[in-house]
């Protein structure tokens, strides 16, 4: 019960409904007991609550609740009420379960933990080694004549290290008039390895290499 505007006040300032939490007869009993909007400077949560009541209007009647019981919570304190009475009946209502003041908090920890959250994965996929680009090359290495030792050639081309650089399978293709040409595949790190580079340092092979070239290539 709520002798008075100041009574609502300090119980709406924990609470968004005057019982339970959902709109009910008891809202609407001290609603209609009001009879007009609290004044939002001096009982600002009684005037929030004033307004969010109004909204239902048209469903006041249908509201759960005991409309008679209702009717009098607001204004109906006996004039000769003791203070003590007063102070114990404002303890039992602080002893309620303050669900809904502590909303706010709650939902600021939670936003400031999932805020948290995304901060770390920013930071590790930031920090997070990106795979490196690599290519599948296809190359021939021709050599001076059909005499030259095609094994020894693909023995020295072999003998090549670098970092980023992995040989792979070959063959040995015909080109004419007894000749075969090299066809090695190689897989490369884009960033460590210059192609270039590489063909100029199989072509310092003379003994067995004439010349050079990149069949095909493709990105992994």
């Amino acid at each position: 019960m709520f002798a008075d505007a100041a009574a609502l006040e300090k119980h709406l300032s924990t609470r968004s409904y005057v019982d339970g939490y959902t709109p009910s007869q008891a809202d609407v009993g001290v609603y209609k007991s009001l009879g007009s909007a609290p004044d939002a400077g001096k009982y600002p949560h009684a005037a929030r609550w004033y307004k969010h009541i109004t909204s239902y209007a048209q469903e006041h009647d249908s509201l759960p609740g005991d409309k008679e019981a209702s009717s009098k919570l607001f204004g109906s304190a006996a004039p000769g009420a003791s203070a003590p009475a007063a102070a114990a009946a404002g303890a039992e209502e602080d002893e309620d379960i303050d669900l809904f003041g502590s909303d706010s908090e709650e939902d600021a920890e939670a936003e400031a933990e999932k805020q948290r959250r995304l901060d770390e994965y920013n930071e590790k996929k930031k920090n997070k080694a990106k795979p490196a680009a690599k290519s599948v090359v296809t190359m021939e290495v021709k050599p001076w004549e059909a005499e030259t030792d095609m094994a020894e050639l693909e023995k020295t081309v072999r003998s090549i290290e670098m970092d980023g650089l992995v040989w792979g399978s070959s063959k040995l293709v015909a080109i004419g008039y007894g000749v075969r040409k090299l066809q090695i595949t190689l897989v490369i790190e884009d960033e460590k390895v210059s192609l270039d580079e590489l063909q100029e340092t199989i072509q310092e092979f003379e003994d067995y290499v004439q010349s050079t070239d990149i069949a095909a290539m493709q990105k992994l």
